[in-house]
C-alpha cells in the first residue's frame, strides 16, 4: 500500500479485519463528482464539468466494482466521451499493473508501471490502497473519484446533454426502493462473497456464507419479471449482475461460497443471461481476466493454478460472441 505517497508494503488481499476475524473493506478516498455545469456534487469539490474527452476510466476486468462503471458507460452511450484503460488482471506485489497481458493497456497518462503511481500523482501524500475503478481528470491531473457507486450515478446523469437520451438507471420514483435493495445486496452478497473468502475465523466465514445464500434465495424468489424492478433495468441490476457473472467462475471455488452455484438457481441464471444479452454488456465481461485475476491471489491460491471451467459460463459467453 501507499504511505505518504510512497509504496511501502507488498499488496495483500485483506485490507483490514475486526476482532471476530471479519473482512473489513477500505472506504473510498476520492469522492468528487462530475456534474453538467461543474457545480459541486453530493460530496467533494466543484470544478469537474461534464466534457467530452476530459475524463478517463481506469478499470480491471476482474473487478466487479470497476465493471459496474463499465456497464453504465455502455448502456448510457458514453463510449465516445470517456475512454477506458484496462489494467493487467494478475495482481502483483505492487497491486494493479499496466500492460503485459492480452487485453491489458499501457498507461496513457504518465507511462506508469503500476496504478498506485496515479494515486501518488493525484495526491503526493496519499496513504491507502490503490484501487479500481479510477475516474481520472486529464485537465487537472487528478482523480475525480474511486468510488464505483458514485461513478455509476455520475454516468447516469452528468453527461445527459452530450449523449442521446437513455432511460435512467436511478429514476426518482424508484430511488428509495433502489437504495434499500442496493444496501441489502451490497452487504450480504457483493461484499458478502469477499467476507467469506477473506474471513480469518470459521465463525466469520460461516456468518458470511449464510448471508450470501440467504440473499441469493430471496432474490431467486423475487424475480418474477425481466429485472429486479419488473421491466425496468436499473443500477441495482448492474450491481447484482457483476457478482452473479463471477460467482461460478471464482467465488464458488476460490472464496468457498460453494453451497450452491448460480447455475443451480433457475431464475437467477436466466436473469444473468438476460442482462448479459443487453447491448454492450457482454463486451464488459472477460472470463479469462476474471479467472486470471482472482486465482493470482497467492494467499488463497499459492500454486497459481487457474481452473478450466465453469463450462456453463464459458459456453454462454462463447454463444454471445459467435
Amino acid at each position: 500500500m501507499l504511505v505518504n505517497g510512497k509504496w511501502t508494503t507488498n499488496w495483500q488481499p485483506v485490507q483490514a479485519k475486526d476482532a471476530q476475524g471479519r473482512f473489513v473493506r477500505q472506504v473510498s478516498s476520492f469522492r468528487n463528482w462530475i456534474t453538467a455545469d461543474g457545480s459541486p456534487g453530493p460530496t467533494g469539490t466543484a470544478g469537474f464539468k461534464a466534457e467530452a474527452g476530459r475524463y478517463r476510466l481506469f478499470v480491471a476486468l476482474i473487478c466487479p466494482w470497476a465493471s459496474r462503471t463499465l456497464i453504465a458507460r455502455k448502456v448510457k452511450g458514453l463510449e465516445a466521451l470517456i475512454p477506458v484503460t484496462v489494467v493487467n488482471p494478475v495482481l502483483t506485489e505492487q497491486g494493479w499493473a499496466f500492460g503485459g497481458y492480452p487485453g491489458a493497456d499501457t498507461d496513457p497518462v504518465q507511462g506508469a508501471a503500476h496504478l498506485h503511481e496515479l494515486y501518488s500523482r493525484a495526491d503526493p501524500g496519499f496513504t491507502g490502497r490503490a484501487t479500481v475503478p479510477i475516474l481520472w481528470d486529464s485537465q487537472t491531473g487528478t482523480i475525480v473519484s474511486n468510488e464505483s457507486a458514485d461513478i455509476l450515478r455520475m454516468f447516469d446523469t452528468a453527461f445527459a446533454e452530450l449523449v442521446p437520451e437513455t432511460p435512467l438507471l436511478y429514476p426518482a420514483d424508484l430511488a428509495a426502493d433502489i437504495d434499500a435493495l442496493n444496501a441489502e445486496i451490497y452487504d450480504s452478497l457483493n461484499n458478502g462473497v469477499y467476507k467469506a473468502g477473506f474471513a480469518s475465523t470459521q465463525a466469520a466465514y460461516d456468518e458470511a456464507v449464510a448471508g450470501v445464500f440467504a440473499t441469493l434465495d430471496r432474490l431467486e424468489a423475487r424475480l418474477d419479471g425481466a429485472f429486479l424492478f419488473g421491466d425496468r433495468f436499473t443500477e441495482t441490476d448492474i450491481r447484482l449482475f457483476v457478482t452473479l457473472i463471477r460467482f461460478d467462475a471464482a467465488y464458488h471455488g476460490l472464496f468457498k461460497t460453494n453451497l450452491r452455484r448460480i447455475a443451480d438457481y433457475p431464475r437467477l441464471q436466466a436473469y444473468m443471461e438476460r442482462v448479459l444479452r443487453l447491448p454492450g454488456v457482454a463486451e464488459t465481461v472477460d472470463i479469462d481476466h476474471i479467472k486470471a485475476g482472482y486465482y493470482s491471489i497467492k494467499t488463497l491460491n499459492p500454486s497459481g493454478i487457474v481452473p478450466v471451467g465453469p463450462e456453463t459460463v464459458l459456453r454462454l459467453i462463447a454463444s454471445l460472441r459467435g
